[in-house]
């Protein structure tokens, strides 16, 4: 094969790849921001929602990213398999992680104005972040960071980061530079640590769970106003310190695993 027809090849398949992220990142920001920025006035339907209604309500501010990942996705494995699946290596260890933060705030509970048990609301609360995150996980990690699979790990953090960034349009409702830049670097420090969990466990769950804590730490209402700093403190703590053991466990099996196999 000549070296023009070789380039000819590297450059259909760059112009692919470039098609197929702008197919996520534009139907990501559209869809996903209609939602959160409320343009079919929906958020006054949630006031005095049930749980139920809000479980139903809150992940579609993800949406986006989950229904240009699925597109994209399914282009993506027209070329190559996918390396990230929903369990990745082990379908037990991801349900045990994500089932940690949920059963944490059920015990400790979520105050809510909806007259809810907060134990109840701190479940049906933790369900909804968790689907959420997913919704953002499965674009972010489980597409984005396949495709880029081939570019510098460096290269790959700051480019996820910066999309990340620019897909929350905060810059609309919050101008101030530093605060920028701090929420900036927030999601390229993200990007590397999630990315990591989700390259040593190949699971879009495990990805979630760690995405989740954020959520819970930073940026979710119902989280900030309904649990008290201590709660918050304790269920962030626990939940780390318990995946951290869970991810020694999964990596040492796969390491015997695959040991076996070879």
């Amino acid at each position: 094969m000549s070296r023009y027809s070789c380039a000819k090849i590297v450059r259909r398949a760059k112009n692919k790849t470039i098609y197929r992220i702008l197919v996520f990142y534009i139907i990501g920001i559209t869809l996903s921001n209609v939602f959160r920025f409320d343009l079919l006035d929906l958020r006054v339907l949630s006031e005095g929602a049930t749980p139920w209604q809000l479980l139903i309500t809150s992940p579609l501010g993800a949406i986006g990213l989950f229904v240009g990942a699925l597109i994209s996705c399914y282009l993506l494995k027209k070329e190559r398999s996918l390396q990230y699946s929903l369990f990745g290596t082990s379908r037990k260890w991801s349900l045990l992680m994500m089932s940690i933060p949920v059963i944490l705030l059920g015990v400790f509970g979520v105050e809510n104005e909806n007259s809810v048990s907060s134990g109840y609301y701190g479940v049906i609360g933790g369900v909804g972040t968790l689907i959420y995150c997913f919704c953002e996980e499965i674009g972010w990690r489980g597409y984005l960071q396949d495709e880029l699979k081939s570019v510098k790990e460096w290269q790959r953090v700051l480019l996820i980061g910066f999309l990340w960034y620019f897909w929350h349009l905060s810059f609309i409702s919050n101008q101030d530079l530093i605060d920028n830049v701090q929420f900036l670097g927030w999601m390229i420090l993200g990007s590397w640590g999630i990315g990591k969990v989700i390259d040593s466990t190949k699971s879009i769950v495990a990805a979630t769970c760690f995405h989740m804590i954020i959520n819970i730490a930073m940026f979710n209402k119902a989280m900030t106003l309904g649990l008290t700093g201590s709660s918050k403190l304790l269920i962030l703590g626990i939940s780390v310190a318990l995946w951290i053991v869970i991810l020694k466990f999964w990596m040492k099996k796969d390491k015997v695993i695959i040991k076996t196999v070879n």
